[in-house]
């Protein structure tokens, strides 16, 4: 047996091992792509174990993450740090093999994967991000942004609707670097896929604009070799190369079956899967000294490329001191706080304003400092105000372009800008109704769980929308994304506010932000300022030292606390009023700052919010109040419908009153 062929049962055996050692997990896929895996990682991927961060690096996504086995492999045998110990540790507590990869967890992963299409859409991103940054970058001579982006998942990642909006805006974009490799089974879990998907994907491909090849034997190393050459030839497609495989290869009792997909292959079939590949090692984990020396020598070869790619950008930077300097701006993680002494930046409009007009008048400050904002919106750049001017519109043949056109795709946006994110470089934000984060909460669920700083603005935050109707009008959005661990959400009430939370957003460097932001004008408020970057503060304070009550506010309702307040002095009622931004934010405060501003003693408390009262529980207590929403809205002129379903001054008034 030659050491290729070696090497890539290795990775089966070593694979089989620690999903039966853990009793859980997915043998099928490692089993069927070790070829492609090995193939691709040993003989095509520019990549160096003993610096996974190297910016040149190619990218691997393992789309199908619940094939984790695989990429564990991989990594032990490359020499990427995890242990033999590791693998033995497989989905168990604390280990660095949990049952799907996470970034920022194990290094050498390049993103978090498990929900199906996933990883198809942030490669997408990946591969727009090295796309724009190589037009941005690159002299002639001096190709210092020059790397792939690969992509590996099956019939489910296939199936899953976000891949189609993904694929379709890379067909678009002409995204000749990114090389989807499919792990063509017919099998998903419930049986061979002939029950609920015939489609032709080669055609489809095909439609969205790639070059598609196709690979008849999954284990025929020099074919996928040949496929995966073929597709770095091609550059201005983005290639789909179809792999006939068969799930859980080699494994007697289980290839080709379903079983083979989420279920350990059990003791005796283990064995059996030895014998057939010829392993002559019984010993569970142990892998012969000359396959390792195979996979170091392959990690020698390729460490080298990295010390070619240093000596050019040094060449590189000598030569042009002016692209070195903006190299250095698009790669400072800091470079956002220096917004927080720009005058501009915080400047505040005489007349009321609605915060996407701010926000997209921030925008517009913020591109002059940050010059590697790069951003769009799903088609609603002109609701949205996120719409960057002079900075000329990307595509296929402008791709130094930095306004960003996701088309109708949200899940796929939000996917996408998690790619960009991922691949570094890049301060990205995308944009979409607020009603509408609907579509992009699953993957705005993977910006938390791997701690990237992606920006969401997201408009129309309310029954002001109006005329729109319910369907347009958000009600829970608001309490389901602050639910979301590591997740903060700001919905400002005037531009001092809204420009905290774009401060917030662009110097976060483990959080992403979600700006919650309004279609119709507000006020500038005589009391808000700079203390909304703590969340929550006291915007409009009582004449005497201890209040009657507090009236908590975020957004457009800040002012009715406001006006409340005002009302309510007539009849010697002496209110607080506490704008709170981010109630996330506010959570991480100290707790002497949240009881300065929230005393504990003071139990006649009021929220308003113009949607769902989910989650104010905790603030107003068992004697306060909330005004909000308590159903959907309805289809007429915003101020109509404030009126209608009772958020106003009189509604804040009585509130107050019944909790004294």
């Amino acid at each position: 047996m030659n050491i290729d062929r070696k090497s890539v049962n290795a990775i089966r055996v070593l694979s089989a091992d620690a999903i039966q050692k853990a009793n859980s997990g997915h043998p099928g896929l490692p089993l069927g792509s070790a070829a492609a895996g090995y193939e691709l990682w040993a003989k095509h991927m520019k990549h160096n174990p003993t610096n996974p961060h190297w910016e040149n690096r190619d990218r691997f996504i393992l789309s199908g993450g619940h094939g984790s086995a695989l990429l564990y492999s991989l990594l032990h045998l490359f020499g990427y740090g995890l242990t033999i110990e590791d693998m033995k540790n497989f989905r168990q507590m604390d280990s660095l093999t949990p049952g799907h990869p996470e970034y920022g967890h194990t290094i050498g992963v390049e993103a978090t994967t498990g929900p199906l299409g996933a990883g198809m859409a942030m490669a997408v991103g990946m591969a727009m991000a090295e796309n724009h940054l190589a037009a941005t970058f690159n002299k002639e001579g001096f190709p210092v942004v020059d790397h792939y982006t690969y992509v590996l998942g099956g019939d489910g990642c296939m199936m899953e609707g976000i891949s189609y909006e993904a694929f379709s805006l890379a067909g678009s974009l002409g995204l000749g670097k990114l090389i989807v490799l499919y792990d063509s089974n017919n099998i998903s879990i419930e049986g061979d896929t002939n029950i609920a998907f015939r489609e032709n994907v080669q055609q489809r491909f095909q439609a969205f604009g790639f070059q598609t090849l196709l690979v008849e034997d999954g284990n025929d190393l020099e074919a996928i070799g040949k496929a995966i050459e073929e597709a770095k030839a091609d550059t201005s497609r983005p290639s789909m190369i179809e792999i006939k495989t068969k799930i859980g290869f080699g494994c007697p009792a289980k290839e080709g079956k379903a079983s083979a997909h989420g279920e350990p292959l059990g003791v005796e079939n283990v064995a059996a899967l030895r014998e057939n590949l010829g392993w002559d090692i019984k010993e569970s984990f142990v892998i012969p000294e000359d396959v390792y020396e195979n996979f170091q020598s392959i990690a020698k070869a390729n460490a080298k490329e990295e010390e070619a790619w240093n000596t050019l950008f040094a060449e590189y930077t000598a030569k042009y001191p002016d692209m070195k300097e903006l190299w250095e701006q698009y790669h400072d993680e800091n470079r956002g706080e220096l917004l927080y002494d720009l005058a501009d930046f915080w400047a505040v409009p005489e007349k009321a304003e609605a915060t996407r007009n701010l926000s997209g008048q921030l925008i517009n400050v913020m591109k002059k400092v940050l010059p590697n904002m790069f951003g769009g919106a799903a088609d609603l750049a002109p609701s949205t105000k996120t719409y960057m001017s002079d900075m000329g519109d990307y595509s296929k043949e402008n791709p130094t372009g930095k306004n960003v056109h996701f088309g109708i795709r949200e899940i796929a946006m939000a996917a996408i800008g998690n790619g960009i994110a991922l691949h570094g470089g890049l301060r990205p934000f995308v944009s979409t109704f607020f009603v509408f984060s609907d579509y992009v909460k699953p993957m705005a669920r993977l910006s938390a769980l791997m701690g990237l700083p992606l920006t969401y603005v997201l408009t129309h935050d309310s029954i002001g929308v109006g005329e729109d109707g319910p369907t347009h009008e958000p009600v829970e959005q608001l309490a389901m994304l602050r639910s979301l661990p590591n997740f903060t959400v700001y919905r400002p009430a005037d531009a001092t506010e809204t420009a905290a939370a774009w401060y917030y957003a662009v110097t976060s460097k483990n959080t992403p932000t979600a700006l919650v932001l309004s279609r119709q004008n507000l006020p500038q408020l005589a009391g808000s300022g700079r203390d909304a970057l703590k969340g929550g503060y006291i915007v409009a304070e009582a004449e005497k030292d201890v209040p009657d009550a507090i009236v908590m506010a975020t957004g457009s309702e800040v002012q009715l606390g406001i006006e409340a307040k005002e009302r309510l002095a007539k009849e010697n009622i002496d209110i607080r009023v506490v704008s709170m931004p981010s109630i996330d934010v506010f959570e991480q405060q100290p707790e002497e700052y949240k009881n300065l501003v929230l005393p504990k003693e003071i139990r006649a408390r009021v929220a308003v919010e113009a949607l769902s009262d989910f989650g104010w529980g905790r603030y107003v207590g068992l004697d306060g109040e909330v005004v909000s929403m308590k159903g959907f809205g309805a289809s007429a002129p915003g101020g109509q419908l404030f009126e209608h379903f009772g958020i106003t001054t009189d509604a804040v008034v009585e509130a107050v009153k019944k909790t004294l």
